[in-house]
């Protein structure tokens, strides 16, 4: 099938920190010009009747591949978590890499340590060749300081991040919410916010050891956020992510063992969602992600302490993420630098923002649309959210993949 050229019209691009009117040209699945003079003839011509129009969404991070719950969040590209298989071989990598297409990239993070156990290094140069974006460590860390001291040499051999999870495992053995009066009320074992802030300090110290670039892929303590400043002070290469439910809830939303707050990790003090807000505010954060964990009803409608961790967050990313922009903590174009361009620059993909050449992956906004969220209604295979019954704004009206109309 011909693509034709696509010419967006009235819009308010997404490329500074305001947005400012503008069109946009795509030709060939790539951006060819921001205001254009001269449209080639037989362009497809869209008027976005004064909306956003912002690069697609990179959610980073993600536990399964759910294609509906994506295209409604105005997601274009994930990237997918090691966990589900593991991803810690060529050939499973290579055809997580072919889930999506033609109208969602998937970009596959490779297992950083045979069947994700913390002991041996996986066949990362081959996972690599096969289509992995990075190295993740998954849902835990790598306890033993010798092994991961090795994944992180070896990726940065091969130019590769390495995305970690930060809780210490011998604090958290066991617990299912953070230390604090909710936790006490509720009788739910629990562990000290310390445990982020030990795992944290341990992989700085291999950082500054090696020269590797890593990603701490969920950051929710002000212990954790303060070494994270400190570290890229001393200019190591270090990044950091959150989710929305850490900057927006805290440990209060998971009063009457509601199982949808059950989170990996779990919800903080309201000092550290206010330290969070802070950091996203001031540029500590990097990346804002949906942590997308879907899990039916065999996993959530289980007393508390049995119920796994996780949420479905696709959907509800990118209105969530325009809360932060409503409330004054950033700018419509941080807010996009945190959802696509950063995450682009992390897993080397030329996406990301508004510029010629880049590929066309291309989304509408319409910022001030109410909705409600609705669990039952979700296009995620699952709909467990921490935030259903919440009133929002914002949602992604249309969408293109390399210039091609998705939704």
């Amino acid at each position: 099938m011909e693509l034709k050229p696509l010419h967006i019209t009235g819009a308010l691009l997404i490329d500074g920190d305001t947005p400012r009117p503008g069109s946009l040209l795509a030709v060939d699945g790539r951006i060819a010009a921001i205001d254009p003079a001269d449209v080639p003839e037989g362009a497809e011509t869209i008027d976005a009747r004064g909306q956003w129009l912002a690069p697609g969404i990179i959610d980073l991070g993600v536990f399964a591949t759910d294609k509906p719950a994506f295209h409604f969040g105005g997601i274009t590209r994930a990237a997918l978590m090691p966990d589900s298989g593991p991803l810690d071989s060529a050939g499973l990598v290579e055809r997580a890499a072919k889930g999506g297409k033609p109208d969602l990239w998937v970009h596959p993070l490779a297992a950083a340590t045979k069947g994700l156990a913390g002991r041996e290094l996986a066949e990362i140069g081959l996972m690599k060749q096969a289509g992995a974006r990075a190295i993740a460590t998954g849902r835990n860390r790598i306890p033993d300081s010798g092994v991961m001291r090795r994944v992180l040499t070896y990726a940065a051999s091969l130019g590769l991040v390495t995305i970690i999870h930060a809780e210490d495992e011998g604090l958290t053995a066991g617990a299912v919410a953070t230390d604090g009066e909710m936790a006490t009320r509720l009788g739910l074992s629990s562990a000290p916010a310390i445990a982020e802030a030990i795992a944290i300090a341990r992989d700085l110290a291999l950082v500054e050891e090696t020269g590797a670039p890593v990603h701490f892929r969920q950051v929710t303590t002000a212990r954790g956020l303060d070494l994270i400043r400190a570290a890229k002070a001393k200019g190591l290469p270090v990044l950091c992510g959150i989710t929305p439910a850490h900057l927006l809830l805290s440990d209060t939303a998971i009063g009457d063992f509601r199982t949808f707050a059950r989170l990996s990790p779990p919800l903080r003090s309201e000092d550290d969602r206010q330290a969070c807000l802070a950091a996203i505010a001031d540029g500590t954060i990097d990346i804002l992600a949906s942590g997308h964990d879907p899990r039916g009803p065999e996993d959530k409608r289980l007393p508390f302490a049995e119920a796994l961790p996780g949420m479905a967050g696709a959907e509800t990313l990118l209105a969530l993420g325009l809360n932060l922009v409503r409330d004054g903590h950033i700018s419509p174009g941080r807010l996009f630098e945190l959802l696509a361009r950063t995450p682009a620059c992390l897993l080397g993909v030329d996406a990301g923002r508004l510029g010629v050449g880049k590929e066309a992956d291309l989304i509408l906004v319409n910022e001030a649309t109410p909705w409600q969220v609705d669990a039952k209604k979700m296009a995620a295979w699952a709909g467990n959210t921490p935030f259903d019954g919440m009133p929002v704004q914002g949602r992604a009206t249309a969408m293109w993949k390399g210039g091609l109309r998705i939704r």
